[in-house]
This record gives C-alpha cells, sequence and structure tokens, in this order.
C-alpha cells in the first residue's frame, strides 16, 4: 500500500465535532484523505454534515456505549480528537456542575473505553490556554507554571491530567493541544461575534468591559484546524500550544472589527474586568513551529472574513 492509499484507509474520530472547532477540523482532515466520523450533540443534517467533511454522525455524549456502537460499524480509528467539553469561561461559571460532566467526566468516559482496546488510537485532547491563568507576563512556553483563574480553566487542568495519567499508567500515546484565542466564521459568540452584534444593533459608543490594553493571542479557526490535524499521526509534542505566538491588545482588535463596518462607532472601555479573565494571554510557538506549522491567514484578513460572514448569516436570518 502507497502512503496515499495509506492515508485515505485512515479513520479519524472527532468528539465534539459540531462545535466551532470541531467542524473547521473535520473540513482540515477529510481534505488530508481522512475519513472523519463526528460524535456530538444534536441532529445534523446529512448534506450540512458531508459539507464539513463528514462521513458518519451520532447524535450523543462520549459515553462507552455510544464509542463501543460507533467501533462496531466502521474503521477503528487512527486517531481521536476529544473536542466535547465545555467552550465558555461564562457559562462554566454559572453551570459549573454542567462543565465538569461535558469537560472532565466525558474525558474519563474517553480513556474508560479507549485504554480497554488492543491497539488504542492517539487520543488529541484538544485544551485551553485557560490553564495558564493570570501569572504570565510574556509569552507562555508549555513548561509554564498552570495557575487557571476559572473554574472552566481547572476542569481544562482536571482533564488535561486525566491524559497524562492514562499515558503513563496504560501506555496510550496522547497528546495535549492548548488552543489560544481562536476566532473566525461560524464562531456566534466571544468578543467578535459580540461587537458585530452590538454595531449591527447601532450601539454607539461601544463600550467593551476591560481596560483594552489586554494581550490576546488570536489564531484563525483554519490555521489551527490546519495545525490540529498535523497532530494526527508522527511525532509531535506531548503538550503544544496553538496560537500564533502574536500580541494583540483587544482594544486594537476592536478597532479592526469595526474598521470593516460602514459606520464605525466610537469605543470606549468599562475598566472593569470579567471574572476569571487574565490580563495577559499569549502563546509562545517555539514547539508548535518546529513541527512546520506556520499560520497562513494573516489577523486583518481573518477579521475581514469574520466581519463578512456575520454580515452575510444576519441577511439570511431576515
Amino acid at each position: 500500500m502507497n502512503d496515499a492509499e495509506n492515508l485515505c484507509s485512515r479513520s479519524a474520530w472527532i468528539t465534539g465535532a459540531r462545535g466551532f472547532v470541531g467542524r473547521h477540523l473535520a473540513r482540515a482532515l477529510a481534505r488530508q484523505g481522512y475519513q472523519v466520523t463526528g460524535l456530538g450533540h444534536g441532529d445534523w443534517p446529512w448534506q450540512d454534515a458531508t459539507e464539513w467533511g463528514i462521513s458518519r454522525w451520532r447524535s450523543g455524549s462520549v459515553e462507552t456505549e455510544n464509542l463501543a456502537e460507533l467501533a462496531a460499524v466502521g474503521a477503528a480509528p487512527a486517531v481521536i480528537y476529544h473536542l466535547a467539553g465545555g467552550a465558555s469561561v461564562g457559562r462554566a461559571i454559572d453551570a459549573p456542575r454542567e462543565d465538569f460532566a461535558r469537560t472532565v467526566e466525558s474525558t474519563a468516559n474517553l480513556f474508560d473505553w479507549t485504554c480497554r482496546l488492543a491497539s488504542p488510537p492517539r487520543v488529541v485532547l484538544v485544551s485551553s490556554a485557560a490553564v495558564y491563568g493570570n501569572s504570565h507576563a510574556g509569552p507562555i512556553s508549555e513548561a509554564a507554571a498552570m495557575a487557571p483563574l476559572s473554574v472552566y480553566g481547572e476542569h481544562k487542568v482536571m482533564m488535561e491530567q486525566l491524559g497524562r495519567y492514562n499515558a503513563r499508567e496504560f501506555g496510550q500515546d496522547v497528546v495535549i493541544a492548548r488552543l489560544f484565542s481562536v476566532y473566525g466564521p461560524h464562531l456566534a459568540k466571544q468578543l467578535i461575534w459580540d461587537i458585530c452584534r452590538r454595531v449591527d444593533d447601532g450601539e454607539a459608543p461601544l463600550v467593551l468591559g476591560g481596560s483594552g490594553n489586554e494581550l490576546r493571542d488570536f489564531i484563525n479557526v483554519d490555521d489551527a484546524a490546519i495545525a490540529l490535524a498535523g497532530f494526527g499521526n508522527g511525532a509531535v509534542p506531548t503538550t503544544v500550544n496553538v496560537g500564533s505566538g502574536t500580541p494583540t491588545r483587544v482594544a486594537d482588535i476592536a478597532a479592526m472589527v469595526v474598521g470593516n463596518w460602514p459606520a464605525a462607532p466610537p469605543i470606549a472601555f468599562s475598566g472593569v474586568s470579567r471574572a476569571g479573565d487574565p490580563h495577559s494571554l499569549v502563546s509562545d510557538p517555539a514547539l508548535l513551529r518546529a513541527t512546520g506549522f506556520r499560520p497562513a491567514v494573516p489577523l486583518a484578513e481573518g477579521l475581514r472574513r469574520t466581519v463578512e460572514w456575520y454580515r452575510r448569516s444576519k441577511k439570511a436570518a431576515q
């Protein structure tokens, strides 16, 4: 079997495949020749699923029964990307028990199943930069201490600990990917979407939380998906940051976003930060770059595409 045939025979599973990062990852993997199985919540019309590269879709939680049934009717996965879990700091604070179940219990269920397999697949745990907390002023390396500010970050730490335990005790092949500020089309929440919604509603001046001097590491979702897809096989770091490595002030992001609207409102900042938000969260991308990955989407271009998507989706909904 040649390399191309071998690649096409590979099966990748994605938990949380219907989510923002999950669906972009599915498309990236499908383009690389993987057959992609998705597990997540909700009915997904077949045409929509296949447009995102999903060959099989099962609605349900990450539980032994669902995993076993998927394995019984399809190819064994070469890699499982675990994206199921909480995806919002605010929601985790409001409903910590639900976030624990989504993030920690789902991870325990996944490893309880994989550790019983004769040939366990590689598991890529998709974690968050929220594990680092607020004690890092500059670029953060993977060796930096974890000191999360929020229950959301605490649950991501627990998820990672489960991965390290299963790698140590059962010899499982586990990669931990810590996402920084992933943005792009189809993300209907967080800073950029919130700015678009409020500008669209005619809010002026646009008053945002914090000082505007907070630093973030924004990476386009297409770039993040390609980086994650690259962790599916071969030699990669056991823990790796997924970010651009470029610090950008929140005030500058806001200015770039509103600059894509015909009438940009003035922007002000309240000076009041949201609970769980660190002042600086920027990756040291050295390990990621060592894999050969480089971001391809410039921030200004990625923000322009995101605003265009928002405006198209609003128009289509009218």
